[in-house]
This record gives structure tokens, C-alpha cells and sequence, in this order.
């Protein structure tokens, strides 16, 4: 069997793959990428986040998205019945970049992987790990193409970028069940004939269906929208079984989207995701780092799965040419440690979202502009400035700012 040599063997070419790629790529060391699917291929997480953009220039692939003409992002709009609260990237509390992208992944996720392998790094796709053997400084990786040809990659050091694919997690043992609930998410793509004029037709909206049931509405830039319906599994069992009927059922019930979409054109058979949350038991080992999905995907509400990816791969990037160049890493605190602070921060935010502390504190008659930075700061993506009181001490201000909110708007 065929046998490759390389310092780093990349699984999966989506954000983090091609981040971390990019960065060990740039650091002199000879890096490959094996990617299960071919590309353009669906994926959702379509909204990205401020704090990418970082990523994406520190990587060099900035300018090569910026040609794509996507949807540029300037804030989030979260509506409630008549309730409204626009959240603006440029008025926020950390220091940063105060716009994105709104992306259909498919195009998004072939410009960064496209981008690299323009860099002079192999990428080969529809090729599956089948096999990875761990021997002390160094793994044997065995996979197949979609020819059936087999052979092995030695590598020293493994990059598991693989997504939900989760490689390492599932072929050793590592996957662990979130602490989040179990939701489920019904979706597709509208041709959308109505969308409004102006910004409220290009922003992001998060709509309040019930408490724990919400829409997101995402524009692009080619007259496309994302819509999809996140909830409980029991919310689903009131509408019809058959995908296209169930969504055209949904849309109806809500007032926000059945005058814009309720005879729109869907672009696909709408798809259903359930169970999506994981975690796993550890994000490093000896001879590897998860990077992105690999590690743990909390929801999609606040869209932080891509900046997770891209955060993971650019850390993960820096720390492998680091070690594989001599020096002395301390993956627990360098890694670890900094991914959950991000990853702890916005679970506070996604728990509170549905237990509907921040909905009180989003619709609040009397919000407090500073809070209000401070907060659209984690929603920017920048989840590790401990400067921020809403991201330090996330698990405790967040309830009792809402708990402070209800007791004066009782009075």
C-alpha cells in the first residue's frame, strides 16, 4: 500500500481545516488536507460572525471571500410579536472588526479550501479516513478514495477538522452528550420575491415564535434566504409529516414569515437536523487536536459554530507549527482552557436564550446602552475579551440582569 509522508495531515477542508491549514501552511511546514465530501457540498451555519474576520486575514484568505460579493452583515435584528431589538456590530463594547458576511456555505466553505489548495497544499476530496494508529511521535492514517484506492499518510501530527464527520472523537471513544437540550431544526431556501426594502430585507433576523421556538431569517445576496424553525421535538409533532408541507404548514403559523414567504419558491426539499449538540471528552491527545464540530457544537442561535471552527483552527494552526518546531506547549492551558472560555461563554447565552432570561433583557422597555455594548460584543463573536463583564462573569450577570429587569418592569 501507497504510504505519504507529511509533518501535518488536516482532516477536513471546511473553516477550521482551511484556517489551520493555512496558518502551518505559512509556517514552512508540509501540510495535507483529506476531505470526505466533494465540494460545493450543503451545510448550514450560514451567518457568520465579526470575529472571523480576524481569522480570515490572518490566514490569507480574507480578499479571496471579499471577491465572492457576499452579503455583508452589519448587526443582528431579534423580533418578538411587535417587539424589536436591533443589535449594531458598530456599536459594541470590544475592539474589533464591526461587520461580516451572511454566506450560502456551500460557495463560502469552496473559496477558503479552493483558496488553499491554490497555496500549494494538497487537498483531496472525496477521500475517508478508514483507519488512524497512533505510535508515539507519529500516526499512520489509512484512507480510501472515492475509486476504492486505499493508502496510508504518516504524519507527526493530525489536525481533525472533520465537522460533524467527528473522526477521532467517534473512532476513539471520545464523544460525550451535551448538557443543552435535544432540539431539532426543519429548513430550507426561499427565492425571496418579497423581501423588504432597504436593511430590514438584508439583516439577519431572529424571530420569537414561542419562547422556546425560533425562526431564522437569512438573507443573501443572490435573492436567496435561509429560513429555518428551531424547537423542541414535540413543537414539530403538530404539523404535518411531509417536509415540503410541514414548512409550508410552519411558515403559515407565524406572522413574520407567511405574507414574505408563504408562496415562495423553495430551493430544495426542506431538510431536518435533530439531536445536533455534542461535546466530547477531550479537545487534544498525543499526536492530535479537534478542531471546529470535531470539538462541540452548542446550537445555532448567535451562529457561534463557524466562529468556534475558525477560532479552533487558527489556535490549533499556531500551537501545532509551534510544537512541531521545537517548542514547548501547554495544550490544556494554550487550547483547551481558552476554547471553553469561549465555548462556556456562549453556552450561558444559548441556555438563557431559551430558558427566556434574554428575551426579557432583549425587549426590555429601559435597556442600558453599555449593557446593551456589552452584550452585542459576545454577539460579535468576541467571546474572549475578559474586559467585558458579560463575557468574565457570563454565568452570573446574565440572570441577574434579567431578574433585575422583571422586578422593575413589575413596578
Amino acid at each position: 500500500m501507497q504510504i505519504e509522508k507529511v509533518d501535518v495531515l488536516v482532516i477536513g477542508a471546511g473553516p477550521a481545516g482551511s484556517i489551520a491549514t493555512s496558518l502551518i501552511h505559512q509556517q514552512g511546514l508540509n501540510v495535507k488536507v483529506v476531505e470526505k465530501e466533494k465540494f460545493p457540498r450543503f451545510v448550514i451555519g450560514e451567518s457568520l460572525l465579526p470575529r472571523v474576520m480576524d481569522h480570515l486575514e490572518e490566514a490569507k484568505l480574507l480578499e479571496a471571500v471579499k471577491s465572492a460579493g457576499f452579503q455583508e452583515k452589519f448587526g443582528a435584528k431579534f423580533v418578538r410579536g411587535n417587539e424589536v431589538c436591533d443589535f449594531n456590530f458598530s456599536d459594541q463594547f470590544s475592539k474589533g472588526w464591526t461587520w461580516t458576511w451572511q454566506v450560502p456555505r456551500g460557495q463560502f466553505d469552496k473559496i477558503l479550501s479552493d483558496t488553499v489548495a491554490a497555496m500549494g497544499v494538497p487537498v483531496e476530496q472525496e477521500t475517508t479516513v478508514i483507519d488512524i494508529k497512533f505510535n508515539g511521535t507519529q500516526s499512520i492514517t489509512t484512507v480510501v478514495n472515492k475509486e476504492g484506492v486505499k493508502k496510508q499518510i504518516e504524519a507527526k501530527f493530525i489536525v481533525d477538522a472533520s465537522g460533524y464527520g467527528r473522526v477521532i472523537p467517534r473512532m476513539f471513544n471520545l464523544d460525550e452528550p451535551s448538557n443543552l437540550g435535544s432540539r431539532k431544526t426543519h429548513f430550507t431556501h426561499f427565492r425571496d420575491l418579497k423581501r423588504p426594502a432597504g436593511i430590514d430585507g438584508n439583516r439577519i433576523t431572529v424571530v420569537v415564535h414561542q419562547q422556546r421556538t425560533w425562526i431564522w431569517i437569512i438573507p443573501f445576496s443572490n435573492g436567496i434566504t435561509s429560513v429555518g424553525f428551531v424547537a423542541d421535538p414535540e413543537f414539530f409533532k403538530d404539523f404535518p409529516e411531509d417536509p415540503t408541507e410541514r414548512m409550508k404548514a410552519i411558515i403559515a403559523a407565524d406572522p413574520q414569515t407567511k405574507d414574505r414567504f408563504a408562496d415562495a419558491e423553495m430551493m430544495f426539499e426542506p431538510r431536518t437536523i435533530e439531536g445536533y449538540s455534542i461535546s466530547t471528552k477531550q479537545l487534544y491527545g498525543e499526536g492530535y487536536v479537534l478542531c471546529g464540530n470535531a470539538t462541540e457544537f452548542l446550537d445555532p442561535v448567535f451562529s457561534s459554530g463557524v466562529t468556534f471552527a475558525m477560532e479552533s483552527g487558527s489556535k490549533a494552526g499556531k500551537l501545532v507549527s509551534k510544537f512541531l518546531k521545537g517548542g514547548k506547549v501547554d495544550w490544556q492551558k494554550e487550547y483547551t482552557d481558552h476554547m471553553m472560555q469561549g465555548i462556556n461563554t456562549f453556552r450561558t447565552y444559548v441556555s438563557t436564550w431559551y430558558e427566556g432570561d434574554l428575551h426579557d433583557i432583549f425587549f426590555s422597555q429601559n435597556q442600558d446602552p453599555e449593557i446593551k455594548r456589552q452584550i452585542c460584543s459576545v454577539l460579535a463573536g468576541y467571546v474572549w475579551d475578559q474586559d467585558n463583564p458579560f463575557v468574565k462573569k457570563h454565568d452570573r450577570v446574565v440572570k441577574a440582569l434579567a431578574q433585575v429587569i422583571r422586578m422593575n418592569e413589575k413596578v
